[in-house]
């Protein structure tokens, strides 16, 4: 386990929130808890979802097209995103960060990381994504699954938030292909607000990935009145461009969900501001989502 021991608590290295964790107790994320001075993960080799999606839905465009892809993801996240479409998975663990869990929690179904490289090559996908919830949280179980997937010649990939710390990257790296990042503002104080965490991290991800030679492609989800900001927009995009022009970028629409129940979906006219931005920057490859 990513983890580092510091007296009776225990440092938690999965993601940037570095949660140090009191016995008995849970990280952020609801699922990585300190049992009798030992780091235990309770989503290793369980899964909430998978599903075979077409490569386009995670999205990636420019990394195997047109080619299937198997999709696991477990329950837990470490944000808190109130738009979140898979909060029914994301947010369940939440509230047993401070309550005992008791032996009948659904935790998921049981699968090996050997069974899903068995699915997935049964169901002759080229690759596997590990999604649905952040990966982060069940690093150790991405990282088994993926060394498997390597040596059976499948790709890995990764759709995240990109709140990963240091150590986690560089654990998953030697196997990770590619990877869609949600860079969902420029603004930390909206990542406080909003997702429990900060903008940095998931910068530095980015970065670490691109400099890593690792496939990227990058999502924003654009949000009426959150984000949406032509400032905000300008500096996502100057961002992206600095590191390449020819990273795709995608522009989702928002629906309402979860705790946003009560706002209305995106305008179309402000995803096309959106590309109009991206252009005026340089980047290539632009993409408006999520429409229909």
């Amino acid at each position: 386990m990513l983890a580092k021991k510091i007296g009776k608590n225990i440092k938690c290295l999965a993601c940037a929130h570095y949660c140090q964790i009191a016995p008995k107790n849970f990280g952020i994320c609801g699922t990585r808890k300190n049992q009798k001075g030992k780091l235990v993960s309770l989503v290793y080799g369980k899964t909430a979802a998978i599903h075979i999606d077409p490569i386009e839905k995670k999205p990636l465009f420019h990394f195997l097209p047109r080619s299937e892809i198997l999709s696991i993801g477990t329950l837990g996240c470490n944000f808190r995103c109130p738009w979140c479409q898979n909060w029914d998975i994301s947010q369940k663990t939440k509230g047993l960060k401070s309550l005992k869990v008791k032996k009948q929690f659904d935790w998921g179904e049981n699968i090996s990381p050997k069974e899903i490289i068995r699915i997935a090559t049964k169901s002759k996908c080229p690759s596997i994504a590990y999604t649905y919830n952040e990966p982060a949280i069940f690093i150790e179980f991405a990282h088994d699954t993926a060394k498997l997937a390597r040596s059976a010649g499948l790709k890995n990939v990764f759709v995240t938030n990109g709140y990963l710390s240091k150590e986690s990257f560089e654990y998953i790296r030697p196997y990770l292909n590619a990877a869609n990042v949600d860079l969902k503002s420029m603004d930390n104080e909206f990542y406080q607000k909003y997702c429990g965490a900060r903008l940095q991290p998931v910068l530095d991800t980015i970065r670490r990935l691109h400099d890593a030679k690792i496939h990227i492609e990058i999502t924003t989800l654009i949000i009426p009145g959150v984000n949406d900001s032509e400032s905000n927009l300008k500096k996502i995009t100057e961002f992206i461009a600095n590191l390449s022009v020819k990273i795709p970028w995608h522009i989702s629409r928002f629906f309402p969900a979860y705790k946003m129940t009560y706002c209305q979906p995106t305008p179309i006219s402000s995803l096309k501001r959106a590309k109009k931005i991206a252009e005026r920057v340089g980047l290539k490859y632009i993409y408006i989502g999520n429409i229909y």
